[in-house]
C-alpha cells in the first residue's frame, strides 16, 4: 500500500502526458515515448506483416510440391523447377510496376491511404491463394502473386515518405533501422510458423489463411492510429509536433501539387549509385530468401519443420545485428567521428562485401558439415543488415522532399533483379541435389554483391541535393514558418 500513497492525480496526468508525448521544452521532445514512436512501431508492424505475406510461399511451396515431406494429406502439385521459379518470382512481376507511381501518389494523396489499400489487397489475395491453386493450378497462383506484388509495390515508397516526415534527423538512423527491421521479424516469424503449419493437421493452406488474417488486423489498427505527418495526427501534442517539424534537417514541402524535378533526379550520379547498390542488395538478398529452404531441403537434408526454423535463423541474426549497426552508426555520426557519407559507405561495405565472402566460403565448405553451412548462411544474411544505415537511408540524405519518389525509382529497377535472380537459379539448378550447380548460384550472388557496393563507394554521396529545395510560394511560406518555430523553441530553452 505504501506504493499507492505516492500516486496522485498530478502524477497520473504526468504519466498520461508522457505517453502522449507532451514534452517540456527543456528535454527537446526527444526523451519520451511520443506519437512519432507509435508511427515507427506501426511502420515496423507493416513491414513485418508485409514480409510474412511475401515469404510464406517460399516454405509453403515445399509442402505443396511434397506431400510426403509433411505427412499430411493435402493437395500436392507436380511442378518442375522452372514452374517453381516462375511462381516464386511472380510476386515481383507486379511489384516493380507500381514502385514509381507509388512515390508520386504518396506525394500527391499521402502515404496513409496507400498503405491501407496495399496491405488489405495483399492480405485478401493471400487468403485466396489455396483456392487459386485448386481451380487454376500454377497459372492462377502466379496471377494471385502478381496482384499481391502490385499491392506491395506501394509499401516502401510510402514508408520512406512517412519517415521523411516523422523522423527528426538525430533519430533518423535508429528509426529507419527499427522500421526496416520489421522485414526480418516478419521473415523470422513466418518461416518457422509456416513449417509448423505445413506439418500440422491443418496443413499448408492454413499458412495463407492465418497470415492473410494478420494483414487485415494491421489495416484496422493503421486506419485508426496512423497519419501522413505530425500536422495531420489527431492525438499528437503541440510540443512534439514542434520538435519534429523543426528538426527534420531541411525545408519541408507540403505542396502536394509541386513539380517533381525528374531530369535532375534521373541524371543524378549519387542516385544511380544508390540504384546499383540496391540492385546488388536485391540480387543477393532474394536469391537467399527464396532459395534457402530448397537448398536446406535438397543439399543439407533438413526436414520441413527443421528447414523452417533454420531458414529463419539468419533473419533473426539480421534483425539483432541491425540494432548494433544503427547504434554504432548514430554514435559515429552524432559525434562527428566520420562524415555521414563515409558512414553510409562503410556500413554498406560491411553489409555487402562480408556476405559476398561468406557465400564464397559456403562453396568451399563441406556440405556434410551442415553446421558450418548454416553458420556461413547466417553470416551472409545477418551482416547484410548493415545496409539499413548504408544505401537504404541515402534517399532521405539526398532529398527528403522526394525520398518516396526516389525509393520508388530504385526499388523498381532493383526488383528486376528480384525477378531475374530466382529465374536464373531455376535455369542453373536443374537438379536440386547437384551441389556444383548451387555453387554457381553462390558465386554469381557474391560477384553482384562486390560489384554493386564498389560503385556505391566510388560515386555515392550523402549531401542534400540542390533540386530538393522547394520553390513554390506555399513551400517558402512553410519554410519561413518552421524557421520561426525553431527560433521560438530556442528562445524558450
Amino acid at each position: 500500500m505504501t506504493v499507492f500513497r505516492h500516486i496522485t492525480p498530478c502524477s497520473l496526468v504526468e504519466l498520461y502526458r508522457r505517453f502522449r508525448g507532451d514534452f517540456s521544452p527543456d528535454d527537446g521532445g526527444s526523451k519520451m515515448f511520443g506519437v512519432r514512436h507509435l508511427q515507427i512501431m506501426l511502420m515496423f508492424l507493416c513491414l513485418a506483416v508485409g514480409y510474412s505475406l511475401r515469404v510464406n510461399l517460399s516454405v509453403a511451396i515445399v509442402a505443396m510440391m511434397d506431400r510426403n515431406g509433411t505427412g499430411v494429406d493435402f493437395p500436392e502439385y507436380n511442378w518442375d523447377p522452372t514452374v517453381k521459379a516462375n511462381i516464386l518470382t511472380s510476386f515481383f512481376w507486379g511489384y516493380v510496376i507500381t514502385q514509381i507511381p507509388a512515390g508520386q501518389l504518396a506525394q500527391r494523396f499521402g502515404p496513409k491511404i496507400l498503405l491501407t489499400g496495399s496491405l488489405f489487397t495483399c492480405s485478401v489475395f493471400t487468403v485466396l491463394t489455396p483456392l487459386a491453386a485448386e481451380i487454376g493450378d500454377w497459372g492462377l497462383v502466379c496471377g494471385a502473386r502478381v496482384i499481391q506484388g502490385l499491392a506491395q509495390g506501394f509499401i516502401y515508397p510510402s514508408v520512406h515518405t512517412l519517415l521523411s516526415s516523422w523522423a527528426p534527423i538525430e533519430e533518423r538512423g535508429r528509426f529507419a533501422t527499427y522500421v526496416y527491421a520489421g522485414g526480418q521479424i516478419g521473415t523470422i516469424i513466418a518461416m518457422p510458423i509456416c513449417g509448423a503449419l505445413a506439418s500440422s493437421a491443418i496443413g499448408w493452406p492454413s499458412i495463407f489463411y492465418i497470415f492473410g488474417a494478420l494483414g487485415i488486423c494491421w489495416v484496422l489498427l493503421w486506419m485508426f492510429l496512423g497519419a501522413d505527418s505530425p500536422g495531420t495526427h489527431r492525438f499528437i501534442s503541440k510540443a512534439e509536433q514542434l520538435y519534429i517539424e523543426t528538426n527534420l534537417g531541411c525545408k519541408v514541402s507540403t505542396d502536394t501539387k509541386r513539380q517533381t524535378p525528374w531530369l535532375e533526379i534521373c541524371t543524378s550520379l549519387p542516385l544511380w549509385a544508390v540504384v546499383i547498390a540496391h540492385c546488388g542488395q536485391n540480387w543477393g538478398f532474394w536469391t537467399l530468401l527464396t532459395e534457402m529452404p530448397s537448398y536446406m531441403n535438397s543439399i543439407l537434408k533438413f526436414d520441413l519443420q527443421s528447414n523452417g526454423l533454420l531458414s529463419a535463423l539468419p533473419y533473426l541474426v539480421m534483425w539483432l545485428m541491425s540494432f548494433v549497426f544503427s547504434w554504432v552508426s548514430d554514435f559515429l555520426n552524432t559525434r562527428h567521428i566520420i562524415s555521414l557519407g563515409t558512414s553510409r559507405k562503410v556500413f554498406n561495405s560491411i553489409g555487402h562485401w562480408i556476405p559476398g565472402l561468406a557465400l564464397i566460403g559456403l562453396t568451399l565448405s563441406n556440405t556434410t558439415d551442415s553446421t558450418a553451412a548454416v553458420a556461413l548462411l547466417t553470416l551472409a544474411v545477418g551482416v547484410n543488415s548493415a545496409v539499413y544505415v548504408g544505401f537504404q537511408l541515402n534517399h532521405i540524405d539526398l532529398s527528403p522532399n522526394y525520398a518516396g519518389t526516389m525509393m520508388g525509382i530504385t526499388n523498381c529497377i532493383s526488383n528486376i533483379m528480384s525477378i531475374i535472380a530466382p529465374l536464373l537459379v531455376g535455369f542453373i539448378v536443374t537438379d536440386e541435389e547437384n551441389e556444383t550447380q548451387w555453387h554457381t548460384v553462390f558465386y554469381i550472388a557474391s560477384g553482384v554483391y562486390f560489384g554493386g557496393n564498389l560503385f556505391f563507394v566510388l560515386f555515392g554521396k550523402a549531401e542534400i541535393q540542390s533540386w530538393n529545395e522547394p520553390d513554390s510560394p506555399r513551400d517558402i511560406e512553410v519554410t519561413e514558418n518552421n524557421a520561426m518555430k525553431k527560433t521560438q523553441a530556442t528562445e524558450t530553452l
